[in-house]
């Protein structure tokens, strides 16, 4: 059990330093689309909250079709969620997490009705994790293992949520 917590704990980790998300969705000719999405907030017990417009090609896309894939890549760490994404009418909920970010992209506030959240539930996440969390750490990395013939070791678990 312990290691099962540490592996979320990595997974709540590199998800909470990227922030930016590519949320993958089946559109209706069932075409696989994925758009940025500010991650909003990060619960972990494996679910992940957007904020977007329920008019939205995307939004409505995944009332018919829940299945997502939410990934994330930064600082040399990847992390790929897969699970269930719906729709959620909570005006205070998009109160607390509501930001000028938000605003900049999104007209009209939490008091907007057709700004929405979109959570994902998820079902499974791997991740993926580089030795060392800088770039010349990296780079020193894949220059040994070029040498050497060796190659790079790092972390990968899937993750049951």
């Amino acid at each position: 059990m312990a290691e099962t917590n540490e592996n979320i704990d990595k997974v709540r980790s590199i998800i909470k330093g990227t922030g930016i998300a590519m949320l993958t969705h089946v559109d209706d000719h069932g075409h696989l689309i994925s758009k940025p999405m500010a991650t909003q907030e990060v619960d972990f017990d494996g679910t992940v909250r957007f904020i977007a417009e329920r008019s939205s090609e995307q939004a409505l896309s995944i009332t018919q079709r829940p299945d997502v894939n939410v990934a994330y890549s930064g600082n040399g760490a990847w992390v790929s969620l897969s699970g269930r994404a719906r729709i959620v009418n909570d005006t205070d909920k998009l109160r607390e997490l509501w930001s000028s970010f938000s605003g900049s992209w999104l007209e009209g506030g939490p008091e907007n009705p057709n700004n929405i959240l979109i959570e994902v539930d998820g079902d499974t996440a791997e991740y993926w994790d580089s030795p060392g969390n800088s770039k010349v750490t990296q780079v020193a990395n894949l220059l040994k293992a070029k040498v050497t013939g060796e190659t790079v070791n790092g972390e990968n678990e899937v993750v049951d949520l």
